[in-house]
């Protein structure tokens, strides 16, 4: 049987978009993360190598930007969406152990104007929630989870291919370079990059490795096909 061992991020602290009331639409607030990851360490323990572990440094910046971005109505959401994304498996991008089971907790220490503070604990194991995949020129886009306000989705570029420069009229498009190796506007970005495209704002990426490259991608609304619209004009600069 494999291990079940456990890697926690506590304390995460993110101001961002989360609640369900007219007030709490438009200002952020503080909220505050707790990640329990459990999978099998006894391959990196022995071969010491960061890629059969779990990288908290790009764990932290991952879900940090999905709750930024996401603008989550519930706590329930927020904990389903984030419990979907890490336990998506690993995309051919990507060097790190897969997960068996998270648990994460959520806290609004503000909420209750000091009174208590509530928080909301889930745990799931893998394959609570289907990881949808569609085929594109660019390669493969992994639909992590949808609300009806917006979408996660990862992007992975194959070799040699690229996603041509578009751009959004309706969508508020923010992304995250997850791989090193990638182009974004003709130039190397490296990843943890956050990238924000306001609408008319034309954006490409192309792959020029030998090796699959992804992004993490947050869609506001959810994906809108008609409104990935192909430009022919050079690309405007990243914001």
């Amino acid at each position: 049987m494999a291990n079940s061992d456990w890697i926690r991020v506590r304390g995460l602290r993110v101001d961002c978009v989360v609640g369900v009331y007219p007030h709490e639409r438009d200002i952020a607030q503080p909220l505050e993360l707790e990640v329990h990851l459990c999978l099998d360490v006894e391959a990196a323990a022995v071969r010491e190598k960061l890629s059969l572990s779990f990288s908290y440094a790009a764990l932290s910046e991952q879900l940090a930007f999905l709750l930024r971005s996401c603008r989550f109505r519930m706590l329930e959401t927020a904990a389903h969406a984030l419990c979907a994304y890490l336990l998506a498996p690993p995309s051919p991008a990507e060097k790190r152990a897969a997960l068996t089971k998270v648990r994460v907790i959520l806290t609004k220490p503000t909420a209750l104007g000091g009174r208590a503070i509530p928080s909301l604990e889930i745990e799931r194991e893998a394959g609570f929630a289907p990881i949808g995949s569609e085929t594109k020129p660019f390669g493969t886009v992994d639909v992590i989870f949808e609300t009806r306000d917006a979408g996660i989705y990862r992007l992975n570029i194959a070799p040699g291919r690229e996603i041509p420069l578009h751009q959004h009229h309706v969508m508020h498009e923010s992304e995250m370079v997850l791989t090193r190796g990638l182009l974004c506007q003709g130039k190397p970005v490296a990843p943890g990059t956050v990238q924000q495209w306001p609408h008319g704002l034309a954006h490409c990426y192309r792959n020029p490795t030998r090796r699959y490259q992804s992004i993490l991608c947050v869609d506001s609304p959810p994906f809108i096909e008609a409104d990935e619209i192909q430009v022919a004009h050079s690309p405007g600069p990243a914001s």
